[in-house]
């Protein structure tokens, strides 16, 4: 199994297959407009713009479970991100990341990647601290807060997992890699 073998719900609700990004490298984030890391839409962007014509598709997840930091619609989401951040990928619609409701797709990412690349020390206490946060995150593995990053390979297998303290931009070197 791999990532190609899954399908999604687009924003406007219709069904994305991502067998039709096959052989592309994914960029899976579940993202918040209210979180404290929501600037990273700017590092997400960035690498969009840089290496979207090489292969790498950005598949943004915006995800309600941790804090209520994704209020609004799914197209109140795409405006903001357009208009605050230039965003030019597209937002998937809204997506449960841990639980009973968790998007599949997120339960295969986490399965093979259930360790995150944190970023040094100061990250890894960020995210100890922020673990106390999350209500949501109950079993080893569970995404432990917004804009937690998977890396798909173009063979659609996971290539890594990285925490929210993580910048977009420090990906760079492993995007280039895959591609």
């Amino acid at each position: 199994m791999t990532a190609y073998d899954f399908k999604v719900r687009k924003r406007r609700g219709e069904v994305l297959d991502l067998k039709t990004l096959e052989g592309k490298v994914l960029l899976v984030v579940n993202t918040a407009t209210g979180c404290g890391f929501t600037p990273q839409y700017e590092g997400l962007e960035k690498l969009y713009r840089a290496y979207h014509e090489a292969g790498l598709e950005i598949l943004d997840f915006p995800c309600n479970q941790f804090a209520d930091q994704a209020p609004g619609s799914d197209e109140e989401i795409h405006e903001f991100c357009t208009l605050r951040y230039n965003t030019t990928f597209d937002q998937l619609a809204k997506a449960t990341v841990n639980g009973e409701d968790e998007e599949p797709l997120f339960t295969f990412l986490k399965r093979e990647a259930p360790e995150e690349k944190t970023g040094g020390f100061g990250s890894k206490m960020t995210m100890k601290a922020i673990s106390k946060l999350s209500s949501s995150t109950k079993n080893p593995g569970d995404i432990r807060w917004n804009f937690t990053k998977f890396l798909v390979g173009r063979d659609g297998k996971v290539a890594g997992r990285y925490a929210p303290t993580f910048k977009p931009e420090d990906l760079e070197k492993e995007i280039k890699e895959l591609l």
